[in-house]
Parts: C-alpha cells; structure tokens; sequence
C-alpha cells in the first residue's frame, strides 16, 4: 500500500457518502479552463517515459529534459497526454522550450509526424502543427529529439476556435499534483452490507484480467476502517500480497508511535515478511511474495474480532480459489480499539508515477459479509469514488461499474471513458455461489 490510501481515507470517504461531493468537484473542475481558445498543457505532469530509465528526465520545475540522439531509432520516447471534450481542429507548439546545440523534436499524433526545429524558437516557442481530432478522449503526443546537444520543453500550447471546447490535464504543481497526476486516480468501491448485524469477517475474489497487471498496480480486495488486504505488481519479477493496519496513532512516522499505541503481531503465515509503514498514517504491515497471475480468481478473507474492551485482532488469510488452499498472511491486534468489521470497501490504485499512462483493470466476485452468528450475507450493492486526482479533473481516465455476477474497477491508461463518482452498481445475486468457507479451520499461529 502507497500514500494514495491516506488520500482515500482523507477524501474518498466523503465520496462515498452518496457520491454528491465528489460529482460536484467532478463537475466544478472540469468546466474550469485557462481560456476558451487557449491552454497551456505542462510536460511536468502530463508526460511520461517509453522506459522507466528515462523518468528523470520529467522534472517538476523545468518540464521535459530531452538529449538529442543521432536517428529516431536511438532517441528516448515520451508520450504526453490533455483529453478534449469533443471533436476538434487544433494548432499546436511547444512553449518554454530551450535547445542547447542543434535539436529538433519529433512528433507523433494518430500517426501523423512532425518536426519542431528547437534551434528557431521565438520566444521559446516552437511550432508543431494543426491536428483534426474527429472524437473526443484522450490526445497522445509521441515525442522524441534528434540532432546533436539537449533541449527542454515546458509546456505545450493548444489553441481552437472549435466552439464549447473543453480542454482537461494536470494544470499545476499545486499540492504535489505533478506526481499525483501522473500516477493516476485511484478509484473504490464501498460495499452495500446488513446495517443490524455485528460483522466479523469479510470474503472477496479477485481477478485480474490479463494484459491488465503493469508494474505499480496495486489491487486491494478487503479494505476495512483500519487497514487494507490485496496484491500487488512491485517489479517485473516481483509481485506480493500485502495486508496493513493502521495504529491509533496519528503520524506519518512509526518511530514516533508510543508504545502502548503500537500494532503487535499476533501471529504470521510462512515466508511473511513483518514490518512498520509511514508516510500514509503509520502502522503494521506485513506481505508474502507470491506469484500471482493475470487471469486466474484469487480469494480473501478478513476477520476482525474484539479480544478485549481496548482492543482488536486483525487476521487475513489468501489463496488461489482454483487450488481451493487458504495461507495465513498475518494477524495483528490493534490498541485503544473495539470494533468488528467496518468500512469493507476494494480499490484500485497505482503508486508508480512512471507507469501511470498504463490501463489497469480489477475483477472483484462473489462479495460476502458474515456476521458474529456465523450467518453469511451476499454483497450486491456498491457504491464508486475517486481520489482528488480524479475527482478535481485532473486526470479523468477512470470508471467502475458491474458486469453480470462482478463489479469492476478501471485506472489509467488515458482511455475516454469515466464514470461518475456517487454512481451505484449492483450484481446479480443468482449468479453468485456461498464460498464453503470452513471458518473454524482456517490456519492460525
């Protein structure tokens, strides 16, 4: 789990509570534009690399770092991306762009080349061309630099007499908002369960479809107001099932959490790494690597039970459905807290700024709640937010919704779609089949 989490708990939460807030911020900041002709589109934080190696050449204060290479086979890509709110003829530059040696930019729009000769800049601006956009969405620029030396673009300038014409990206540094921006929105879904039962334990399966898996997705299936329990990419040869807990504590610095404020391990599955995290609230936290793959259904199960007037036990087992196993992945007690399950919610998030141009999509089936009687409850009713990255505007590739027997959640990837927040989804209850859980039996240490 990311910093986006803290964001979640900050501002999707309000989200959740019938969507209003979050459609009206939705709405707000999508009608707010620099000019009715004119916008200026910064690199910074609508920019990203072909290759993760490039990434800091995207500097938060100067824009696009580019060096130039000999032939465009050998030059560095970058793509960068503004979403139009309808079809559209538009003349685009570069502005603020600076070349040191003879330079000049390549670029790329639905196929179309260009070439900006950086060296004839006026007044740090270079022309592109005029591009007919024939569907509203997402504009993706691929750029490149050619020559000899280095050269640095700030921004790029889109100008249309196209009437009504709404112009959507990251517009400032503001809040960190370059960073945010180009990780993506994160989006949520928060359960519909039984309002009179005292819940225990909450059950989900997950699939992620394939192809829809790249490097920095994070797939949380039982999230719960403390803590969150899903799987994640970390690397090209790593990925990890990981389940967190917050202290009682309020700070970004476990080191600062007192003693008697402190998450205590209670028990750990085989091969589980335990630590603390910050920088998101702080806590517990624990993760297995484990190699899960694209395409298969894999099952969670929470349980969080009071064992005490002060306190509460958090446990959280894994497994591949298709192997029908359960692993124990941790249990943790939390201090100053008595409660049973709250909050169950899933999200979708990515915490790679370098990968946020990719799509990804999450499968969420077969949704339960069971109560402290043992009684199981289907879940088929949910409710969508987004962050403040979707929810101001700045990034609007993001939907949710339901599809026969599952929800669903989409991020990034810059496709047109999105869906409003405080949207309602429901599933088909005579499609989903009662896990046969053995509760009594699953592994604890």
């Amino acid at each position: 789990m990311t910093s986006s989490t803290a964001r979640f708990l900050i501002t999707a939460l309000s989200l959740f509570v019938g969507g209003v807030s979050g459609l009206a911020s939705f709405n707000v900041a999508t009608a707010q534009q620099q000019s009715a002709k004119r916008w200026s589109v910064p690199l910074a934080g609508n920019s990203f690399p072909a290759s993760p190696r490039d990434g800091r050449a995207i500097d938060a204060r100067s824009g696009l770092r580019l060096t130039a290479a000999a032939e465009e086979k050998g030059a560095a890509e970058f793509s960068a991306y503004f979403r139009i709110s309808n079809p559209a003829e538009l003349q685009l530059s570069f502005a603020k762009a600076v070349s040191n040696g003879a330079v000049k930019a390549v670029t790329t729009i639905n196929g179309e080349r260009f070439v900006s000769d950086l060296g004839q800049a006026t007044d740090q601006r270079a022309a592109i061309g005029n591009v007919n956009v024939k569907a509203a969405g997402y504009v993706e620029l691929n750029i490149k630099a050619i020559g000899q030396g280095s050269a640095t673009l700030g921004e790029i300038i889109v100008e249309s007499d196209t009437a009504d014409l709404k112009v959507d990206f990251v517009q400032s540094n503001d809040g960190n908002m370059f960073y945010w921006g180009r990780r993506g929105p994160s989006v949520h879904l928060r359960y519909s369960v039984p309002r009179d039962r005292k819940l225990q334990y909450a059950y989900s399966e997950l699939t992620v479809p394939e192809g829809m898996d790249p490097i920095g997705s994070y797939f949380m299936a039982n999230g719960f107001g403390q803590g969150y329990f899903g799987m994640q990419v970390n690397s090209p040869s790593e990925r990890r099932v990981l389940f967190s807990v917050w202290s009682p504590y309020k700070t970004d610095n476990p080191r600062d959490i007192p003693a008697d404020q402190r998450i205590q391990l209670l028990g750990q599955g085989d091969g589980v790494h335990i630590g603390q995290f910050g920088n998101e609230g702080s806590g517990g936290q624990s993760y297995m690597q484990y190699p899960w793959v694209a395409g298969r259904t894999y099952r969670f199960l929470t349980e969080v039970k009071p064992v005490s007037e002060t306190e509460t036990a958090y446990t959280c087992w894994f497994g591949d459905k298709a192997k029908d196993e359960w692993r124990l992945v941790a249990s943790f007690k939390r201090p100053k807290t008595k409660t049973y399950l709250t909050g169950f919610h899933s999200f979708l998030e990515n915490f790679s700024p370098s990968f946020g141009q990719f799509e990804r999509k999450v499968d969420y089936g077969n949704i339960w709640v069971v109560d402290r009687e043992g009684q199981w409850h289907s879940c088929d009713s949910a409710s969508f937010s987004v962050d403040a990255t979707g929810g101001r505007g700045q990034r609007l590739d993001f939907a949710g919704g339901s599809e026969g027997n599952h929800f669903f959640l989409r991020n990034c990837g810059f496709f047109s779609e999105t869906t409003k927040p405080g949207s309602r989804f429901q599933v088909t209850p005579a499609s989903k089949t009662r896990p046969e859980v053995n509760l009594d039996a699953l592994p604890r240490k």
